[in-house]
């Protein structure tokens, strides 16, 4: 699939999901895309590898938070932390569209969080870092915490638990609604939203579970 196929699928994408990007963030989303099929060459940072579905299950995936995530902050600045962010899904494509947001990406794999500071010197992403990490031992405070298909909803809240902001909010990816995970999250932890995510192009359930510390 060449560069123009791409970002003619982006920009399809990008429509669908009522985003407007400016060219020079566009241009960001496509070569961090080819920066992850360079680095897959050498470590195993994504089990997709053909970039026609790594357009659609990584980046317009990714940028289907997106438009939630700005209703949530108002466009204001703010913090997130992705947690577990391996190749930087959705860390980095946060940052690239959202550059008011600044974005702290950590993950206990060395060569990851390697990768996600190379994405940030060569895109020019002064607000994205990669932490090679465990999320317990980061103190925070961060507005927002992310996770995508990372672990359960519980061991999600009670790992990065110390890092949330007193005001803060996790913000979990899923797949089909998860009743079971919300049923078994602590009782200090309430879940005050579940929206469906319409990504373009992808067959497959999404929603994005939104949980706050109880008053």
């Amino acid at each position: 699939m060449s560069r123009a196929d791409l970002e003619r699928g982006l920009e399809g994408g990008l429509a669908a999901l009522g985003l407007d990007l400016a060219a020079g963030r566009r241009a960001q989303l496509l070569d961090y895309l080819e920066l992850i099929q360079k680095w897959n060459r050498v470590y195993n940072l994504t089990a997709v590898r053909d970039p026609r579905e790594m357009l659609t299950q990584h980046l317009l995936d990714s940028l289907a938070v997106v438009a939630p995530l700005r209703r949530h902050t108002g466009g204001a600045p703010c913090s997130l932390l992705d947690v577990g962010a391996g190749a930087g899904l959705p860390g980095v494509v946060i940052a690239i569209a959202c550059p008011e947001i600044r974005v702290d990406c950590v993950d206990t794999v060395a060569k990851k969080a390697a990768f996600l500071q190379q994405v940030a010197v060569t895109l020019k992403l002064p607000n994205l870092r990669g932490l090679h990490d465990r999320v317990e031992r980061l103190a925070g405070p961060y507005d927002v915490i992310a996770s995508r298909a990372f672990a359960s909803l519980a061991d999600f809240v009670g790992w990065s638990g110390a890092a949330l902001a007193p005001q803060g909010v996790w913000m979990a990816m899923k797949g089909r609604h998860p009743e079971e995970e919300l049923a078994a999250l602590p009782p200090e932890v309430a879940m005050f939203h579940v929206e469906q995510l319409r990504v373009p192009n992808f067959e497959g359930e999404r929603c994005l579970v939104w949980m706050r510390r109880r008053s």
